[in-house]
C-alpha cells in the first residue's frame, strides 16, 4: 500500500477526519502548537449546513455556503490536505487507510467525520426521499422543485403539486417555512399560470409540537408562524412508507396517502456505515464513545468530537458543541505535546439555540437574554449565521443575496440550476390571448377561494 509522500517529521502529526465546524476547530487551535496536521475529507470544501436550505429554496448559492478547505494554508502553514475517505483504523501500528490504497500514519488522530442521514428503516425513504445533510442534496431538492413547477406549467395547471418535508426539527420547518414563502410571494408573479391554492407545503412530525428542544411557548409560536404561511402542519403524524409518488402517513391509527411531487427527509441522523470498519466503542445511534476528554474509550491517542461523538453527558448534535470539543481536544494535544497537566474535563457551555420561520419571524433561546421571538429573533438568527460562515467572500455574498430576497419586495429572482424539458401531454397553442385567459382563470380562482374563506371566518 502506498503511502501520501511527506517530509521526513519529528514533530507529532495529529490527523484530522472531517472538515466540520469541529475538525476546523481543532486545527486553527492547534495553528501555534508544534506538530504538524493532516486535514482528511470527502469533499474539498467545508459545508455551513445551517443554510443548506436556503439553496434547496432557491435563495443561496452552493458556493455561497461552502468554503475551499486548502485555503486553511493562507493562515496556518502547520497544516495540509488530503482528499480522501478512510475505509479502516489499524490502532496497532496508528495507520489510517483511504480510498486509493493511501495510507496515512499518526501520533493523535481526531475523529471529526460527521453523521449521516438516519431513514429509520423506513419502507421506501432512501429511495424515494431527498436528504438534506449534504451541497449535492440542496441542489437536487431545488432542481426537483424547478421540474416540477415547470411541468405543471404546462400539464398541471388543474392539478394538485403537494411538497412533504418530514421533521418538526430546525431543519424541517425552516425549509418548510421557505417553501411555503415562495409559493405565497414569488410564485404568483413567477408562475402567475398556477394557483397556489393548489399547491401545498406539508409539514409531518410524530410528536404533538414542532422544535421540541425550544420552550413551549416558542414552539406555539413557530406552530402559528407556519399556520400563518398555510403550512399544511400534521403533528402526531408518523410515516409508514415513502413511494415515488408520495408518502402514507397514520395519525391516530388512521392512515392516508398524500400524493407529493418532492419528499424531503428532514429528520434523524446516524453514523454513516464504514464507521464499523473504523475498531471503534458505538454506542446510540452507532456514535464513537468518548471520555470526558473526547478521547475514544480503549484506543490511545483517538479522540472523536461533534455529532460522531457520544461521551458520559450526551450532547445536542448542533455546531457548537462540536467546536468546543475541537478546541478542547487541540488543548489536551498541546499539553501532552508540552509535557504539561492536561486541562479539566470537557464542559459543555450552552450558549443557546435559534430556528427561523421565515422572513420577520424566527425563536431564540440564548444564554443572558429573555427568550425571543419575532423580528428581533429573526434578526439576530441572520446577523449570527452571516458572521459563522466561513471566510469574507461567503459573507458578502449571503449578506447580497438573503439582503435581496428579505429586503426588496420587488426581486423575485432565484437561484436555479437545469431543469429537463416538458412534454405537454395535450397539443396546446400559448398564444398572449391564451395566456392572458390563463392567468385570468387562477385569478378568479383565487378570488373564489378567497370569499370562501371569509365566509368559512364569518361563520366562526
Amino acid at each position: 500500500m502506498a503511502s501520501t509522500p511527506s517530509a521526513p517529521r519529528t514533530r507529532p502529526h495529529v490527523v484530522v477526519v472531517g472538515g466540520g465546524f469541529g475538525g476546523l476547530a481543532a486545527v486553527r487551535k492547534l495553528k501555534r502548537a508544534d506538530v504538524d496536521i493532516t486535514l482528511i475529507d470527502r469533499h474539498t470544501y467545508n459545508t455551513f449546513q445551517p443554510l443548506l436550505y436556503q439553496v434547496a429554496t432557491a435563495s443561496l448559492n452552493p458556493g455561497d455556503i461552502t468554503w475551499f478547505l486548502r485555503a486553511i494554508r493562507a493562515k496556518q502553514r502547520n497544516v495540509r490536505f488530503v482528499k480522501g475517505i478512510v475505509t479502516s483504523i489499524d490502532h496497532a501500528s496508528k495507520t489510517l487507510s483511504l480510498h486509493g490504497d493511501v495510507s496515512v500514519t499518526y501520533d493523535h488522530l481526531i475523529l471529526a467525520n460527521g453523521v449521516t442521514t438516519n431513514y429509520f428503516g423506513t419502507p421506501g425513504a432512501e429511495e424515494h426521499a431527498l436528504p438534506l445533510y449534504k451541497r449535492s442534496d440542496a441542489l437536487k431538492v431545488r432542481d426537483r422543485l424547478f421540474a416540477n413547477l415547470e411541468e405543471f406549467a404546462i400539464n398541471g395547471q388543474d392539478s394538485d403539486l403537494r411538497i412533504v418535508v418530514v421533521g418538526g426539527g430546525a431543519t424541517g420547518v425552516e425549509t418548510a417555512g421557505a417553501f411555503a414563502e415562495f409559493r405565497n410571494h414569488d410564485m404568483p408573479t413567477t408562475y402567475p399560470e398556477l394557483d397556489r391554492a393548489r399547491i401545498h407545503v406539508t409539514l409531518l412530525e410524530m410528536a404533538p409540537h414542532v422544535l421540541g428542544p425550544f420552550d413551549e411557548k416558542l414552539r406555539d409560536y413557530a406552530r402559528r408562524s407556519l399556520e400563518k404561511r398555510d403550512v399544511d402542519l400534521r403533528l402526531n403524524t408518523a410515516v409508514k412508507e415513502v413511494r415515488a409518488d408520495g408518502v402514507l402517513v397514520e395519525n391516530d391509527g388512521q392512515q392516508e396517502f398524500l400524493e407529493a411531487g418532492i419528499i424531503v427527509w428532514a429528520t434523524g441522523v446516524t453514523a454513516h456505515p464504514s464507521v464499523m470498519d473504523w475498531d471503534v466503542p458505538q454506542g446510540r445511534g452507532g456514535r464513537i464513545e468518548v471520555d470526558e476528554h473526547q478521547r475514544v474509550k480503549g484506543r490511545e491517542g483517538v479522540y472523536a468530537i461533534g455529532d460522531i461523538s457520544i461521551g458520559p453527558d450526551p450532547l445536542p448534535q448542533l455546531a457548537q458543541p462540536a467546536i468546543q470539543g475541537g478546541k478542547h481536544v487541540a488543548k489536551v494535544i498541546r499539553a501532552e505535546a508540552d509535557g504539561k497537566k492536561l486541562p479539566k474535563a470537557f464542559s459543555y457551555s450552552d450558549k443557546g439555540t435559534m430556528a427561523t420561520i421565515g422572513k420577520s419571524s424566527a425563536i431564540a433561546e440564548i444564554k443572558g437574554l429573555p427568550k425571543l421571538k419575532g423580528f428581533i429573533a429573526w434578526i439576530i438568527w441572520v446577523a449570527l449565521h452571516i458572521l459563522t460562515l466561513l471566510g469574507n467572500r461567503n459573507r458578502l455574498a449571503t449578506m447580497i443575496n438573503l439582503g435581496s430576497k428579505y429586503l426588496f419586495s420587488g426581486s423575485h429572482n432565484a437561484i436555479v440550476g437545469e431543469t429537463p424539458y416538458v412534454v405537454s401531454k395535450h397539443k396546446m397553442t400559448i398564444t398572449p390571448v391564451e395566456k392572458q385567459r390563463a392567468e385570468r382563470r387562477v385569478l378568479e380562482r383565487r378570488a373564489a377561494s378567497r370569499s370562501r374563506e371569509k365566509q368559512t371566518a364569518g361563520r366562526g
